[in-house]
């Protein structure tokens, strides 16, 4: 069987498209269109006209893609970037009505369940205990568990791009007034969530999201050239070494630096604060920078769950007249 995943996410589009043999979803194929809708809407505002047609292009291709590729048609879904648009049933709707692609969002809590699955599958058993952090551009996923599917999840609106046009519009580089005020956001929202990951006491942390690769080739993590089986840790110590190297630096030259691509040079430094700060009030010194997330998560949900489980997706949370979208916890298998 073959299976495809669309993800609209805050920089690109990104498709996989995976062989399921043996309960492992393989990739074949992979593809990216790089739209960065986070640049063209200011926070709080609507997606504009412009990034809809461009996203209704995007999602057409990765879906001619999937077909050509031998997939039926993807599993599609958008993250904070469309979920928190004041025009996001609008969004859905085009999407919906031109590509024949049925994209939704997901509650953040659900990310999480899915990302924590996919790092999951991804360190085995083995790992015991599992925390997970994962930072978006608009928010900041957090989970923990010890089976299969988390324990506890929270989803905290502490994405690398918010907190850039927050705290940092129209600063490069920002003030050091400017990057204490957002640890002190950080340290204030998290506070709870971190007291529960400090109590539950993991056996191992994970990272995910293409903000933690970064910032952990940034920390002196392998190259993604040597592949995703080479173990990948990124330390508390050095995070903050980092933190001081891209605060002293503007964006153009962020983009400089080992790991720092050019599109998320201006959101390094949120991300690397977010996470620095996560783990110091969890308590976690070392992490594991894990290949596997939410895309991986979706995957394995249809693989091990069947197609059931994202039939109840679309349906809960596409209804167009819907003001928000609806809480959802999907009801999960035993491990």
């Amino acid at each position: 069987m073959r299976i495809s995943v669309v993800d609209v996410g805050s920089n690109a589009v990104r498709l996989v498209v995976a062989d399921a043999g043996d309960g492992v979803p393989l990739p074949v194929h992979t593809a990216k269109w790089r739209l960065r809708l986070a640049e063209q809407v200011t926070p709080g505002g609507p997606i504009p006209e412009q990034a809809v047609e461009q996203l209704v292009d995007a999602v057409t291709e990765g879906s001619r893609t999937a077909t050509r590729w031998g997939a039926a048609g993807p599993l599609a879904f958008a993250t904070a970037v469309v979920r928190n648009a004041p025009n996001r049933h609008e969004v859905l709707h085009a999407v919906r009505a031109r590509t024949g692609v049925d994209l939704c969002t997901l509650p953040g809590e659900v990310e999480a369940e899915l990302t924590f699955l996919g790092a999951r599958r991804w360190m085995g058993w083995r790992a015991g205990p599992l925390a997970l952090l994962d930072i978006g551009g608009g928010s900041l996923d957090v989970a923990f568990g010890r089976g299969r599917l988390p324990d506890f999840v929270a989803s905290l609106p502490l994405g690398a791009g918010r907190l850039t046009h927050e705290f940092f519009e129209g600063e490069d580089p920002p003030s050091p007034e400017r990057v204490r005020a957002l640890r002190r956001r950080v340290r204030h929202q998290l506070r709870d969530v971190a007291a529960r990951i400090r109590w539950e006491g993991p056996r191992t942390a994970v990272a995910t999201s293409r903000t933690f690769q970064q910032l952990g080739r940034l920390c002196g993590a392998a190259p993604g050239r040597h592949g995703p089986f080479v173990d990948r840790q990124m330390h508390r110590a050095d995070l903050r070494e980092a933190i001081v190297q891209l605060a002293a630096l503007p964006a153009a030259e962020r983009a400089r630096l080992p790991g720092i691509s050019a599109p998320r040079a201006a959101q390094s430094l949120a991300g690397a604060v977010v996470g620095h700060t996560a783990m110091k009030l969890t308590g976690i010194r070392s992490l594991t920078v894990c290949p596997w997330a939410i895309r991986e998560g979706v995957l394995l949900r249809h693989i091990e769950d069947g197609p059931s489980w994202w039939a109840e997706v679309i349906r809960r949370n596409a209804e167009a007249d819907l003001p928000d979208p609806v809480p959802l916890r999907i009801a999960t298998a035993s491990s």
